[in-house]
């Protein structure tokens, strides 16, 4: 609240922004849209602070090569394929990434809103998925779908672990209960690797010396959850395991008409539009175009739903297939820049077991492993959001490096002060 009464306008329109970025992202209908506006009027606003107080150079120069080379590798795309210039919509949402890390590290924003943000993101699309499921919606959705939504919810438990503040732990554990439950409730089951990561991440940040407590609480909790779907087919059935025993059945008699059938049919159609144009792919945004070449697909005589997802379901296969050679090197710089960058930064701060730069580098993982079973920038949400996320944790991993190094020589001002003879 002091902050609050402190702060200029600028400043109050930016914290409010920080806020509503991660809480109303899947929370709401409107997503990234308050978020955007607002980062935009507090710019405004403070467009004197943002000019006096720039970015450091070696901060800022691998967020601006990450932007320039999406939105360059995508109008090549463009201009290889001649595709649609609507096309380049998602790609075009890493011009934020550069301008969010200046914003936060010139306004001097606190992580601690976007904790905040962040849990109450987590609650309020928890509730909305509990009256879908209650409403009688098969998987909860909110206003997404059900890939996206578990997605999204465990970023956000990345934030709320990584970003709390001291003396939270009970708020972290509901976080994580809440966290599991919305995405048994999705229904998604490639969420669950990540899921399990950033559980181990909850295990190994903090104090050192709880490690061996934290890993018996988790382990106490996979334990209740593995017996809990062993005795309950209603909650086997919410989260789709004995669907996948099925598909897995139905694949190995040849059938791909199912779930786990389709992304598997898609990995193989991605390889084979790669094989066909490995410089150039089907064309940005154009997976349906490789689809078309199978026989099925041709041949329908009605749409057939798996001829018609518009991506891979797979972020490598998706890039490879619609850009070829130079949407691997897009993908390649969409996670390495930004992983090598917080790992600096977290390396520069100290190691610590918690902050924005391991946040950073726990969001960046996080969309990886995600992205194995789903095609990350295909979708408005998840694309918009890794780009916020990146350039504000890139912003107030700056400053958390800043007050570490201003400690350090306050300390070492008290030593020198202190030194007899002085």
């Amino acid at each position: 609240m002091q902050q609050w009464r402190d702060a200029g306008w600028a400043q109050r329109v930016a914290l409010l922004a920080l806020l509503v970025l991660p809480a109303m992202v899947v929370a709401t209908p409107v997503n990234l849209l308050p978020f955007g506006c607002l980062l935009l009027l507090s710019s405004v606003l403070g467009i004197g602070t943002l000019w006096r107080r720039p970015l450091p150079w070696p901060l800022l120069a691998p967020l601006l090569l990450l932007t320039v080379l999406q939105v360059g590798l995508g109008v090549l795309s463009l201009w290889q394929a001649d595709v649609p210039l609507r096309e380049l919509d998602n790609l075009v949402r890493f011009l934020v990434v550069p301008w969010t890390a200046c914003w936060v590290y010139a306004l001097r924003l606190p992580q601690r809103l976007l904790w905040s943000g962040a849990v109450v993101g987590l609650l309020a699309s928890l509730l909305v998925a509990m009256l879908q499921v209650l409403g009688g919606a098969v998987r909860a959705e909110a206003w997404t779908n059900a890939i996206v939504l578990a997605d999204v919810a465990v970023v956000l438990l990345v934030l709320v672990i990584c970003c709390r503040p001291p003396a939270r732990l009970l708020t972290v554990l509901l976080a994580v209960l809440a966290t599991a439950l919305l995405v048994m409730l999705t229904g998604s089951r490639g969420v669950w690797p990540a899921m399990a990561m950033v559980l181990l991440l909850a295990v190994l940040s903090g104090d050192r010396g709880s490690w061996r407590r934290r890993f018996a609480v988790l382990a106490v909790a996979a334990t209740l959850l593995a017996g809990a779907l062993v005795a309950s087919p209603d909650l086997r059935e919410q989260v789709r395991l004995d669907e996948l025993a099925q598909d897995w059945q139905r694949l190995q008699r040849g059938d791909v008409d199912s779930s786990a059938g389709a992304r598997y049919e898609r990995l193989h159609v991605a390889w084979q539009a790669f094989k066909a144009q490995p410089w150039q792919g089907v064309g940005l945004g154009q997976f349906d175009t490789a689809m078309q070449r199978l026989p099925v697909c041709r041949q329908a005589s009605e749409d057939l739903h798996r001829c018609h997802l518009e991506h891979a379901h797979n972020d490598l296969a998706e890039w490879a297939a619609t850009r070829g050679i130079p949407g691997i090197i897009g993908l390649l710089a969409v996670y390495g820049i930004p992983l090598l960058l917080f790992a600096r930064l977290w390396w520069q701060a100290g190691r610590p077991q918690q902050g924005p730069a391991l946040a950073g580098i726990g969001v960046v993982v996080v969309y990886v492993v995600c992205g194995l079973t789903q095609s990350m920038f295909a979708h408005q949400i998840t694309a918009g959001l890794y780009a916020c996320l990146v350039g504000v944790l890139a912003g107030l991993g700056q400053l958390a490096r800043q007050d570490r190094l201003q400690e350090q020589a306050a300390n070492g001002s008290l030593s020198a002060a202190s030194w007899p003879g002085r």
